[in-house]
């Protein structure tokens, strides 16, 4: 039966069920005589809702309410009226309201962005080489009161900046210099000018136009002390979220002098005096920050220039850059202290150091002076206050015609003319290092100091230190010998050679006078060794004996061997690491300062 049918047949037995029911009542007869029908029709108006979707009779009208056939007299259409015109009245005052507090956040908004400030102030679009205007920018370490009453354009950091009654004061900075800058209302500064200056962030990007002035006093918190700008315009360029800590914590003094030896735990140490200082793991964090410090700024402008007088000095001598590879197939010095890496399904390694390709360009090529900088890797589990799992090399290698003092006197010539160009040409860089991290400046004699290993082990002894003519050097001990230097000979810089044969490389040439030396130095600042180098085997037979006294496998360092087969000049060298000069020099306590993203066996990132 289809559906249409069974409705049909449940209506007319439904609508039957209902006459019979009502007859029965119409005819005065008891309920329980008509009940078990109504039961009936009750159980059928179910099945039909169920088969049929729908309930049983006409569908009722639902009457809206304020409906017209619903009021039934003039009155209650009155009321209802007068209820409906309240309501809308309401609406209209909660929309008006409402509008009015819409209209007020925006218009905070705006002030506080600057929108509507035009050329005067707010947020600049993205720069992004759209276009190129006339302006004309002036570098805030070069405004002096040579310049009063100019107009300037600047753009660097927003250090600081206070509001005080109608006016702000803000400090902007670029690289190693700030300046002040004040704004007050006036017929030319709107009042929203003064309150959107107030409310940037610290360090956020801005552009500052207006007048040199030279103050009543000198601005003591700022490097351009004899000047200031009165503000014309200022706009923020890109701003910055909150910071994880204050610059003005990053640039506080040390108050305590640290130790440059031992263990680096990483654990941030608390002041003394009580003050808010960020700790060094923190600045590592976020060493993008770290890096705009006064102090880091001067400290990464002497590393540059480290570099720049070390190729300024050898390529005077007559020296050749070069480049070498810092993928091997064997490790460069020997021992297990290296990164190991897949080279398309071989073993091989990061080069420890270009001490391998630099003798070969040397001796071996023709090139007979080389010096490389360049990465180097070493993967010393050392977590101490001056090692580094990656560093940079300062590496030269040259021939020689007699004996290897040959090389010390270069060496000598060349730490002198890198001190010498570091005091002259970075005197500011170096005072605003000071500034942070007190330290004395070095001392060092013309020639350098020498001295024998045999001879700085007696010097030890001397002071009631245990030290075997034949031993290595401890850390502990390189301290104290400098320390005892320092004290006789008034030097912070010297060298010392004929180390054991024992404790260096298998590529080391022996000493001609005693067996058990060799003929290798180490140079050392503040007790501390940034240099170690030595005159290198050239025989390719005592170098391969050499090799196999130091259980190095002969088929990783094949080529470097076979490279001494045809001809290889006497020669010798020395590496030096870049970010330990940098830190002895500067007197500072740990070697991550000195390096601009470290890598130790605890960090790789940022």
């Amino acid at each position: 039966m289809g559906k249409a049918e069974l409705k049909t047949k449940l209506t007319k037995e439904i609508t039957d069920l209902g006459s019979q029911i009502a007859a029965a009542k119409s005819a005065g007869q008891p309920k329980d005589e008509w009940d078990p029908l109504l039961k009936q029709m009750l159980a059928l108006k179910v099945t039909y809702k169920e088969e049929i979707g729908e309930d049983f009779g006409p569908k009722k009208e639902v009457k809206k309410k304020g409906d017209a056939n619903q009021v039934a007299n003039p009155k209650n259409a009155e009321k209802a009226a007068k209820k409906a015109a309240a309501k809308a009245e309401k609406e209209a005052k909660k929309k008006a309201n409402r509008e009015a507090r819409e209209k007020a956040e925006k218009e905070k908004a705006e002030k506080l962005s600057g929108k509507g400030g035009g050329d005067q102030y707010g947020n600049l679009p993205l720069l992004n080489s759209s276009k190129i205007t006339s302006k004309v920018w002036s570098e805030i370490g070069s405004l002096s009161s040579s310049k009063s009453s100019s107009t300037v354009t600047i753009r660097g950091h927003l250090q600081s900046v206070r509001g005080f009654g109608k006016g702000v004061f803000a400090i902007v900075r670029s690289s190693l210099y700030t300046v002040q800058c004040v704004c007050f209302e006036s017929p030319e500064i709107p009042k929203t000018m003064v309150e959107y200056i107030s409310k940037l962030s610290n360090e956020s990007i801005v552009d500052v136009s207006g007048v040199v002035t030279v103050p009543d006093s000198p601005v003591e918190k700022c490097t351009q002390k004899d000047v200031e700008i009165k503000v014309t315009a200022f706009h923020m360029v890109a701003p910055s979220a909150v910071l994880p800590f204050q610059m003005e914590d990053a640039c506080r003094p040390d108050c305590d002098k640290q130790s440059d030896v031992g263990e680096y735990t990483g654990e941030e140490v608390e002041s003394s005096d009580g003050l808010i200082r960020v700790g060094q793991e923190t600045r590592l964090n976020y060493r993008w920050l770290d890096l705009r410090t006064p102090a880091n700024q001067s400290i990464f402008r002497v590393n540059s220039f480290v570099g720049h007088f070390f190729r300024e000095c050898l390529v005077e001598k007559g020296f050749v850059e070069i480049h070498t590879p810092k993928l091997l197939s064997g490790a460069s010095e020997g021992g297990s202290d290296c990164f190991n890496v897949d080279y398309f399904g071989r073993p091989a390694c990061l080069a420890m150091s270009p001490q391998l390709h630099k003798q070969m360009c040397c001796a071996c090529s023709g090139f007979e002076k080389v010096f490389e900088t360049g990465p180097v890797f070493r993967a010393e589990n050392s977590n101490t206050r001056r090692h580094l799992c990656e560093f940079t090399g300062l590496d030269l290698e040259l021939t020689i015609k007699e004996h290897y003092y040959e090389i010390l006197d270069v060496f000598s010539d060349l730490f002198i003319h890198i001190f010498d160009g570091l005091n002259a040409r970075c005197k500011n860089e170096i005072e605003r290092v000071r500034e942070q991290h007190p330290f004395e400046d070095l001392r060092y004699l013309r020639p350098t100091l020498r001295i024998t290993y045999a001879e700085g082990c007696k010097l030890l002894r001397e002071a009631g230190i245990e030290q075997g003519d034949y031993d290595d050097l401890s850390t502990e001990n390189e301290k104290k010998l400098g320390d005892i230097v320092a004290e006789k000979y008034k030097t912070d810089f010297f060298f010392m050679d004929e180390y054991p044969l024992s404790v260096r490389p298998f590529y080391t040439m022996p000493n001609a006078s005693n067996p058990k030396l060799s003929n290798s130095y180490d140079f050392f600042i503040r007790g501390q060794e940034i240099l170690s180098g030595a005159q290198r085997i050239h025989d390719p037979v005592l170098l391969t004996e050499r090799a196999i006294a130091h259980g190095i496998p002969l088929e990783g360092i094949k080529a470097y061997v076979d490279s001494f087969k045809h001809g290889a000049l006497p020669h010798g060298g020395g590496g030096i690491g870049l970010e330990r000069v940098v830190m002895l020099f500067l007197g500072l306590p740990n070697i991550r300062k000195s390096s601009y993203f470290p890598r130790d066996p605890k960090r790789l990132s940022p």
